[in-house]
């Protein structure tokens, strides 16, 4: 079963890559920093 937190992540980091700001936007949901 998937959490509502993790479609959303999703649906954002899929939106988000097109646009080249998934890091700002993992950044903004997470609080924390990617490699």
């Amino acid at each position: 079963e998937f959490s509502l937190r993790w479609i959303l992540t999703h649906m954002v980091e899929e939106y988000a890559r097109h646009n080249g700001h998934a890091d700002l936007i993992r950044e903004s949901i997470d609080g924390a920093t990617g490699d």
